[in-house]
C-alpha cells in the first residue's frame, strides 16, 4: 500500500492555501488613482488631510471607489481616467504647494487581501508602459567638484589660521596655493596635512620666486569619491522620483559609471523626463566687475580665472570661476514669491556651514555683485546677479529673476532633492506606451495559457489518469510560482513571462520521468503498488540532477546578468524549486489519495505498457483494455503460452513444461 504521512498532507494543504491567497491579487486589474504626498518635511499626512480630500471630492461631485492612508501618502482610486485627471486638478488647487498630487495606477484587490500582505506583482516597464533612462556619470566632474570644495575649505582654513598667501585656485583636479614667504608655505602645509589627510602635498618653486604648494587627491580618495558620486546620484534620483510621486521605480547602478532609471506606469512622462533628465545644481560666485575685463571677454579674450555667461534677459555677465558656495550646502528649498514685486522666486535655506560661509562672503563683499548660477545639463546660467547691500546671516537666500511658477517649483524640487555629486548625461532614453504594455501582457499570458493547454492535453492523453495528476501538479506549480513572486514583490517583465512558460515546459519533464519509471517497473513485473513506490524513488535522483544543473545556469545568469537577464534568472530559479515540489511532493500525495487506500491494486491508469521482448512472444502491449497495466502473472502466462523460439534457450519456470525445442538445451528448473 502507498500510504502518505499525515504531516506531508498538512504541508501540501498549507502551501496550497497560502499560494492561492497570495496569487489572488494578481487577478484584480489596476485602476487609475491619485497619490497625495507632502512636499515639505514639516507637513504631515494624517487623517485630517484624508477627511479634507474626501470633502473636496464630494464637493466637486467626483466619484471614487476607495481611499487609503499609508506611510507614503494618501491614495484615492477612481473608476476611469477622466475622474482621475479631474480629481488631480481639484485636489492640487485645494491643497496648494505644500502637497504633491501625482497620477498613479493601483491594484483593485480587496482590503482583506492587502491587510494580510497579499499584493500583486509589480509589472515592469515593458508590461505597464512608462519611461526608461540610462544616465552616464561624469567621473572627472566628481573630482572637479571635490577640488572646488577643497578650494573653499582651504581658503577658510588659511583665514582662520592667519596664514598669508598670495592666491589659491584650482588647476585641473589640483588646488594650487601661491606664497611669497617660505615660512608661510610651510605653516600652510602643516595645517592642510593635519585637516585634510586625503590630500597629497607637493612644494613647487616657479620662475620669478613664486612659491607654490600643490594639493591633489590621493588615488584611494579619488576612487572613493567616484564610487560615492554614483551612490549619491542614485540617492538623489530616488528623492526626485519620490517628489514626483511615482510608484515602484527601478533605480539601480549599471556598471561602474552608469545608472538605470525605470518608471513603470508613469502617465505624466513629459514631466518625469524633464525632472530626471535635468542635472540642476546651484553655485554662488562673485562677479568680475572690471568693465575693461567684460569688454575684453566680449571681444573673445576671457581673462584668466573668469567665465563669460549670460543671464535670462540675454545680458552678459563676467563671473569668477572660484565657487563661493555649492548646492550641497542646501538644507531646504521652497517655491514662493518675491515680496518686492510678487514675481515667482525660490527661497533657499542653507545648512550651518553654508550659512557661515555665506555670511562671511556677504560681509566682505558689500557693494559688489554676487551671481547665483543654475548648472543644468552641463550649461551654466545666471539666474540673478544682485548687489550685496549688507551682511546676510541666518542662511536664508532668495533666488528670483524671469522665471515662471512652474519653473520655480521644479528648481525648488531639484534643490530640495539634493545636489548631484557629479554631472550626469542621458545616453539612452525609451518610452513605452500603455497600449503597447497591454499588448505585451496579452501576448505573454496567451503564450503561458496555450503552452499549458497543449502540455496538459498531451500528458492527459498519453498517461490517462496519471497524466491528469501530472497536469494538476502543473497547475499547482504555476500557482505557487506566481504566489512566491507576489510575496517577494518581484517585478514581472516580458523575459519573466518567458521564464514562466519555460518553467511549465521543464516542470512536465519531472512528471514524464516519474511516469515512465512506473511503466518500466510494471513492464518488468512489479506489482502496481511496488511500481508506484519504486517509480517515485528511482526517478528522484535523475530529477534532482537535471534540476540542479539547470539551477546552476540560472544562478550564473543572475550573478553576471543585468536588467531583463536577471529578471529571467529569478523566475527561472524559483520555477525550478516550485516544479520539484509540485512534481514530486504534491503529485505523490495525489497518487496516494487515489491508489494508496486500496489493499489489492490490479492496475494503474497510466497508458499502454509494452512488455519486454520475450522469446517467441510478440512485442505487444500488456494491457488490452482501457490502457491499464496488469500484474506480472499475466505477462508470465503470455510468455508461457508462446513458448521459446527455435534456437533460443527457454527461461526457467512454467515455460519449461513445453520442453526444449529441437537442437536446443533446456535449462534446469
Amino acid at each position: 500500500m502507498n500510504r502518505y504521512p499525515a504531516w506531508k498532507y498538512v504541508i501540501i494543504a498549507i502551501a496550497l492555501v497560502v499560494g492561492f491567497l497570495y496569487m489572488l491579487p494578481n487577478f484584480f486589474p489596476e485602476v487609475p488613482a491619485v497619490q497625495v504626498s507632502s512636499s515639505k518635511s514639516n507637513v504631515k499626512i494624517d487623517t485630517a488631510l484624508l477627511a479634507t480630500i474626501e470633502d473636496t471630492l464630494k464637493a466637486a461631485k467626483i466619484e471614487y471607489r476607495g481611499e487609503e492612508l499609508d506611510p507614503v501618502g494618501i491614495k484615492v482610486r477612481f473608476n476611469d481616467y477622466d475622474a482621475q485627471l479631474k480629481a488631480k486638478d481639484v485636489l492640487q488647487a485645494k491643497l496648494g504647494d505644500n502637497y504633491i498630487v501625482a497620477l498613479n495606477l493601483l491594484s483593485s484587490s480587496p482590503h482583506w487581501l492587502t491587510s494580510i500582505g497579499a499584493l500583486p506583482m509589480y509589472l515592469g516597464l515593458d508590461l505597464r508602459g512608462g519611461v526608461h533612462f540610462t544616465l552616464q556619470v561624469d567621473m572627472n566632474g566628481a573630482l572637479k567638484k571635490a577640488a572646488d570644495r577643497y578650494t573653499t575649505d582651504i581658503r577658510s582654513l588659511m583665514r582662520e589660521n592667519r596664514i598669508i598667501y598670495s592666491g589659491v585656485g584650482r588647476e585641473g583636479n589640483s588646488i594650487v596655493l601661491r606664497f611669497n614667504d617660505a615660512a608661510q608655505r610651510q605653516k600652510a602645509r602643516f595645517e592642510i596635512a593635519k585637516n585634510f589627510p586625503d590630500l597629497q602635498l607637493q612644494e613647487q618653486d616657479a620662475a620669478g620666486g613664486d612659491l607654490r604648494l600643490a594639493a591633489a587627491l590621493s588615488a584611494p580618495a579619488q576612487k572613493r569619491i567616484q564610487e560615492g558620486a554614483v551612490q549619491q546620484n542614485i540617492t538623489i534620483l530616488r528623492n526626485r522620483v519620490n517628489e514626483l510621486g511615482v510608484a515602484e521605480p527601478i533605480i539601480q547602478q549599471a556598471g561602474s559609471d552608469r545608472v538605470v532609471v525605470q518608471l513603470p506606469g508613469v502617465q505624466d512622462t513629459a514631466r518625469a523626463k524633464d525632472i530626471l533628465g535635468r542635472t540642476a545644481t546651484l553655485e554662488i560666485r562673485m562677479v568680475n566687475e572690471d568693465p575693461s575685463a567684460l569688454q575684453q571677454a566680449l571681444a573673445g579674450s576671457v581673462p584668466f580665472g573668469s567665465e563669460l555667461l549670460y543671464d535670462r534677459s540675454g545680458q552678459p555677465v563676467l563671473v569668477k570661476k572660484q565657487v563661493v558656495l555649492t548646492g550641497d550646502r542646501i538644507s531646504d528649498a521652497q517655491s514662493g514669491f518675491d515680496q518686492r514685486d510678487g514675481s515667482p522666486a525660490v527661497h533657499v535655506d542653507l545648512d550651518g556651514t553654508g550659512a557661515r560661509i555665506f555670511k562671511e562672503v556677504t560681509r566682505e563683499n558689500v557693494g559688489k555683485r554676487m551671481a547665483i548660477l543654475l548648472i543644468d545639463r552641463g550649461k551654466a546660467e545666471v539666474i540673478t546677479a544682485p548687489v550685496i547691500r549688507e551682511e546676510i546671516g541666518g542662511g536664508k537666500v532668495q533666488i528670483s529673476g524671469h522665471m515662471s511658477s512652474r519653473e520655480a517649483n521644479d528648481i525648488a524640487l531639484l534643490m530640495r532633492a539634493g545636489a548631484l555629486a557629479a554631472p550626469m548625461e542621458i545616453v539612452e532614453e525609451r518610452t513605452v506606451g500603455p497600449s503597447l504594455g497591454k499588448e505585451n501582457i496579452a501576448k505573454g499570458f496567451d503564450s503561458v495559457k496555450y503552452g499549458f493547454l497543449v502540455l496538459a492535453a498531451f500528458i492527459c492523453v498519453y498517461y490517462l489518469l496519471m497524466g491528469v495528476i501530472s497536469a494538476t501538479a502543473l497547475v499547482i506549480n504555476l500557482m505557487l510560482l506566481v504566489a512566491i513572486l507576489s510575496m517577494l514583490q518581484a517585478t514581472l517583465t516580458l523575459p519573466g513571462m518567458a521564464a514562466i512558460a519555460l518553467t511549465l515546459g521543464m516542470a512536465i519533464d519531472a512528471n514524464v520521468l516519474i511516469n515512465e519509471r512506473i511503466r518500466e517497473e510494471l513492464r518488468w513485473g512489479s506489482t502496481p503498488h511496488a511500481a508506484i513506490q519504486a517509480g517515485y524513488e528511482r526517478a528522484w535522483g535523475t530529477i534532482l540532477d537535471s534540476n540542479v544543473t539547470t539551477m546552476i545556469a540560472g544562478i550564473a545568469l543572475f550573478a553576471f546578468g543585468t536588467g531583463p537577464v536577471k529578471g529571467f534568472a529569478v523566475v527561472h530559479v524559483l520555477g525550478i524549486l516550485t516544479s520539484m515540489f509540485s512534481a514530486v511532493f504534491v503529485s505523490r500525495g495525489i497518487v496516494a489519495l487515489i491508489y494508496g487506500g486500496r489493499r489489492k491494486l490490479d492496475k494503474i491508469s497510466i497508458g499502454q505498457v509494452w512488455k519486454p521482448a520475450v522469446a517467441g512472444a510478440a512485442n505487444a502491449p500488456v494491457a488490452a483494455r482501457g490502457g491499464s497495466a496488469t500484474t506480472t502473472a499475466d505477462m508470465i502466462a503470455a510468455a508461457t503460452r508462446a513458448g521459446p523460439a527455435k534456437g533460443v534457450s527457454a527461461s526457467t519456470g512454467a515455460s519449461a513444461k513445453a520442453g526444449p525445442a529441437k537442437g536446443t538445451a533446456a535449462a534446469k528448473p
